[in-house]
């Protein structure tokens, strides 16, 4: 679904992401983790063609990315408040979006009622500018768009930030049954690694801009990261080659 060729992103003489293969197929839930700095919002926004990359090209359901606007169709994402319009209140953001994805306001509505839960009474009917709505209510907006109108990707760059127990919760359950029953791509990046090894069936760690771990989510994944952050254990250059030459396929047979 995914194809990263000889991916790079240099600014003046550094360089903030180098992937020089990475396979993402349709359907599976993949998680992106590292620290402040690693290369995550980077490798979204080259996904997303919001910059350009140095070197290299990414291939989404066999469009480059970066020379044909063909994606947009298949794809949403969700990566900071940026992406809403403040002065919208969240039914006008909801059938905006949904305009836009050739959705019907009647589609759109009854998309709604599905997050019920989600918004927990705190989003839909309160007469709120998008602006006036707390940072977890607007991202609560913002997750709920990107599924107007069926996307085959979605995006979502640190989806449980700000939000409450019960709500995070709640999105882990949609994630999953995004990826395991409607066959979505879900990219989800985050810095809470329990909740990414709770979501995603396969993670990525990136460090300094390279694939340093490439993890088929087990049981014993979530300590694995936390040795790995704590500084219990390195990557051995034999495991980082490896991360960017082993597809999922090959891991799991």
């Amino acid at each position: 679904m995914i194809t990263v060729h000889e991916l790079s992103k240099t600014y003046k003489d550094q360089t903030v992401l180098n992937i020089p293969h990475l396979d993402i197929p349709k359907g599976q839930s993949f998680g992106l983790v590292g620290n402040n700095g690693a290369g995550k919002t980077t490798f979204f926004s080259l996904l997303l063609d919001l910059i350009q990359p140095s070197t290299g090209h990414i291939d989404s359901h066999g469009v480059v990315v970066n020379t044909s606007e063909d994606w947009k169709p298949f794809t949403a994402a969700f990566i900071d408040e940026s992406f809403l319009i403040g002065y919208l209140t969240p039914e006008e953001y909801f059938y905006f979006i949904g305009e836009l994805r050739g959705q019907a306001k009647a589609d759109v509505t009854e998309l709604l009622t599905h997050f019920e839960d989600f918004f927990h009474g705190e989003i839909l009917g309160q007469k709120k500018y998008l602006r006036d709505l707390s940072k977890g209510n607007q991202k609560k907006v913002g997750i709920v768009a990107t599924f107007i109108g069926a996307p085959e990707v979605v995006i979502l760059d640190e989806p449980f930030a700000n939000l409450d127990p019960t709500t995070q919760i709640r999105l882990k359950g949609i994630i999953k049954d995004l990826a395991a029953k409607s066959g979505v791509t879900v990219l989800v990046s985050s810095h809470d690694l329990m909740h990414v090894t709770e979501v995603c069936e396969r993670i990525v760690v990136l460090e300094k801009g390279q694939i340093v771990k490439d993890i088929v989510t087990a049981p014993a994944t979530l300590k694995e990261l936390e040795a790995y952050f704590s500084g219990a254990a390195a990557p051995s250059p034999t495991e980082t080659e490896a991360a960017a030459d082993i597809s999922p396929e090959d891991k799991t047979s």
